[in-house]
């Protein structure tokens, strides 16, 4: 089998007019014609058609361009250093350093307040007094698991949890008070309400007065068998 490839023809008119008008356009040169044609219907287009060609944007944009190089680089070197830097946070908020220099510490002193809450109720505290001081512990520990997950530098952590411990210590100090003016009140009360029992002294107090009074009429009958007077 044979194959047989035909072309088609292809008929070019050159038109004057219309090249002078696309190379006015692109490159500002040459000159737009007719020119009686332009300058009766396109008359203002015809006065800025050289002026504004695609040339003159194309420069000015090639030049913007090439100076956004320096600029980019600029802004690449700077992401650079800050991503070596943000790279170093992260890795200090992985790390809870604070937590492990603090927690000691700060574990041991929300055992005691622990304890002295549990003290409420054996020294006459009712169980309301209990629950708000629970609800003050359990603030400090809302706190202390919002620090350890929070997204921060150690030292920033460390400041919290000092902030942290020095609002236990005080809430333990009040807690203290507390449980003190309460156990005074208990001793207070059980006093007061304990049986006072006065010994019953009258028939000694009596037997004394009698006595005075005897020993008192026997001075006077010996005075007067002595013959005195008193």
């Amino acid at each position: 089998m044979s194959m047989s490839v035909a072309a088609q023809r292809v008929t070019y008119n050159h038109d004057n007019a219309k090249m002078n008008q696309v190379t006015v356009q692109e490159t500002g040169a040459g000159t737009l014609t007719p020119d009686l044609y332009y300058s009766i219907l396109h008359n203002r287009y015809k006065k800025k058609a050289q002026a504004e060609n695609k040339m003159t944007f194309r420069t000015t944009a090639g030049i913007s361009a090439y100076q956004q190089v320096d600029d980019a680089e600029k802004i690449d070197s700077a992401m650079i250093k800050r991503a070596e830097i943000e790279a170093l946070n992260m890795a200090d908020r992985q790390v809870d350093l604070a937590w492990l220099a603090e927690s000691r510490k700060i574990e041991e002193k929300m055992a005691d307040f622990q304890r002295n809450i549990n003290r409420i109720m054996t020294v006459g505290g009712k169980n309301a007094h209990q629950q708000l001081w629970r609800e003050y512990y359990n603030k400090f520990t809302t706190a202390i698991t919002a620090v350890r997950q929070a997204y921060m530098p150690n030292s920033q952590r460390k400041k919290e949890y000092l902030h942290i411990y020095a609002d236990i210590t005080r809430a333990n100090d009040d807690l203290i008070r507390f449980l003190v003016h309460l156990n005074g009140r208990g001793e207070t009360s059980r006093l007061l309400a304990a049986n006072y029992r006065k010994p019953d002294n009258r028939r000694h107090i009596a037997q004394a007065a009698m006595n005075r009074w005897r020993g008192a009429g026997w001075s006077v009958k010996e005075d007067k068998g002595g013959g005195g007077h008193r």
